[in-house]
């Protein structure tokens, strides 16, 4: 923009040059803002527990007791428990899941060094299904039962620390991976 332009002029075009930039920015991201805290379900079993967003941590993590580990096929495998209370109905729903492991993770904490299967699970959050990975760990001591790290916020959309329960889980609308 040439210097010799009026001031009036010159605002007008900074002004309309922000405007592109502010519709670009919120048309590029048109996910929903979730809160830190969101109702999501547990797929197949349609269990409806507290998920934690977490940007603190890259991998999201489940509960799972009585974690077995085997060989089937030539491959790596754990069988465990998910052993939830439905925040919908408050009753206890325990299944008993088997999935090939992905990877392992390893953990180092105040409690010195584990390492964790991860597993890829379905869960619901709003109207999406999404396929994720997830270390398993007995959460029985924590708030909440998921926790949902970056790997997976990215695909999520923005979080919201100041709101909690914004997104209703109703994956009937949208059967599609995310």
């Amino acid at each position: 923009m040439p210097l010799h332009q009026p001031p009036s002029r010159r605002l007008l075009c900074g002004l309309a040059s922000l405007l592109v930039w502010f519709s670009a920015t919120a048309l590029a991201d048109s996910r929903p803002v979730l809160g830190w805290v969101e109702k999501g379900l547990i797929l197949p079993e349609g269990v409806a527990v507290k998920f934690k967003l977490d940007t603190g941590a890259l991998t999201s993590s489940m509960h799972a007791e009585n974690i077995d580990r085997f060989e089937k096929d030539g491959e790596k495998w754990v069988r465990f428990d998910l052993d939830l209370e439905d925040i919908n109905t408050d009753k206890r729903v325990d299944s008993r899941v088997e999935r090939k492991i992905e990877r392992e993770l390893t953990v180092r904490g105040a409690a010195g060094k584990e390492d964790r299967p991860v597993v890829k699970m379905k869960v619901c959050l709003g109207k999406q299904v999404y396929e994720e990975e997830f270390s398993l760990n007995d959460r029985d001591d924590m708030l909440y039962p998921v926790l949902l790290g970056r790997r997976t916020l990215e695909k999520l959309g923005p979080v919201d620390a100041s709101r909690t329960f914004t997104a209703e889980p109703d994956c009937s609308v949208s059967k599609t991976d995310g």
